[in-house]
């Protein structure tokens, strides 16, 4: 995907930023926290992934869908999303 090559400072900061929440809810679960903190990290955890997917979604959705060379790479795009979409909303 060239496409996301335009920005890989945004999207390497957004996995740099769960990487530390990551970092942080393993080592709040080496101290025993309470459940509902633990809770609320991985909810953040949750968040912020899905905002990342969101936004190389939208990347794909407008190299690959809307604005394509020809028919046969848009329907090769939306059969890429399809298969993402089902993955990704079991």
């Amino acid at each position: 995907m060239a496409h996301i090559a335009k920005h890989p400072r945004k999207l390497l900061a957004r996995v740099r930023r769960i990487g530390g929440q990551v970092a942080a809810l393993e080592a709040a679960l080496a101290k025993e926290p309470d459940c509902s903190d633990v809770l609320v990290q991985v909810a953040a955890i949750r968040g912020a992934v899905h905002g990342l997917l969101m936004e190389v979604m939208q990347d794909h959705l407008q190299a690959h869908v809307a604005a394509p060379a020809g028919a046969a790479e848009r329907e090769a795009g939306a059969q890429e999303l399809v298969a993402l979409m089902r993955t990704y909303l079991k």
